[in-house]
């Protein structure tokens, strides 16, 4: 009797589990692929791009020309660069703790088991979906000086209306008012996500104890929402300093440098002016700005994770 050789059936095996292996440890970067090639030409490519035009002087017509750091050291002299960092720095600093708090009261009033509250987060979020130019055209109608619907309700309170966006002392308040109002309901979403995350039986226990609404918020609300609170804050710091749509409708950085921001400026400069080496200077200011708060917030984050958990 013949008999007939075994198939080397654990050579197949190992190959077939080795080529699966291959293709299992690729698969993930072949997800990520297409939002890598994305990133590499819209986002870093750009960036490098504007980094070494920032040591430029270029015209968009012809080529440009090296300069070194002359655009660096110009910054230092620059009246209008000063005016558009001091107007920024205090845009930032009102309207961020403003954003803040005023989403994280929302969110606690609209996360309560009342009559309405499914209309009133809608509400509260309706205005953050309209497109910026919208919300500049309602809101120049609504700070109109003469007629405009806000002073119209101030004047019925004796209270007087106000120059808004016409003076250089007011303007900016303008630009912050507009800006909580269009954008408090995103902090409000994000808030209501982690408010809803906190476990219902620790308020119970609580309560039982004999705690209040105030040692509820202290001892319970707020410590569990300090990862929102975190994403909330660097949401709003980051785009508070890249406030630009608002302030191009409504006053063009105007009257004066009153309103002049950073993003403002930089658009003036370099598509306006035709400036791109000096306007990609300022650009590379603002990114470094950007990266210096981005690592001082992730460094107290840090500790304070390490606080709570100690």
């Amino acid at each position: 009797m013949r008999v007939l050789p075994r198939p080397r059936t654990s050579a197949v095996a190992s190959t077939a589990s080795g080529t699966g292996h291959l293709y299992s440890r690729w698969t993930p970067y072949l997800f990520l692929l297409p939002y890598l090639l994305t990133f590499l030409t819209f986002r870093l490519g750009p960036s490098l791009f504007g980094l070494g035009m920032s040591f430029t002087r270029w015209s968009i017509v012809g080529s440009p020309e090296w300069v070194g750091t002359a655009n660096y050291e110009l910054m230092r002299i620059d009246p209008r660069l000063e005016a558009a960092l001091k107007n920024t720095a205090f845009f930032t600093g009102l309207t961020v703790p403003l954003l803040v708090v005023l989403s994280l009261a929302l969110a606690i009033f609209l996360n309560q088991p009342h009559k309405g509250r499914a209309l009133g987060r809608v509400a509260a979020f309706t205005p953050y979906v309209l497109m910026s130019t919208v919300v500049g055209v309602l809101w120049t109608w609504i700070l109109e000086k003469d007629f405009g619907l806000l002073n119209a309700y101030l004047n019925k309170l004796g209270i007087g209306g106000l120059p808004w966006l016409v003076s250089q002392d007011v303007a900016l308040y303008g630009i912050i008012l507009t800006t909580v109002w269009w954008t408090v309901g995103y902090g409000m979403v994000l808030f209501l996500a982690g408010l809803q995350d906190i476990p219902a039986e620790l308020y119970e226990a609580a309560r039982i104890d004999g705690a209040g609404p105030l040692h509820l918020l202290r001892h319970i609300t707020l410590p569990l929402l300090a990862p929102t609170t975190f994403v909330v804050l660097m949401l709003t710091l980051i785009n508070s300093f890249q406030v630009f749509d608002q302030v191009y409708v409504m006053t063009s950085g105007g009257p004066g440098t009153s309103t002049l921001t950073l993003v403002q400026y930089i658009y003036t400069t370099a598509f306006q002016n035709l400036r791109m080496g000096y306007g990609a200077a300022v650009a590379t200011l603002l990114f470094g700005i950007l990266i210096v708060f981005a690592l001082m917030q992730a460094y107290l984050y840090r500790r304070g994770i390490r606080g709570v958990a100690s």
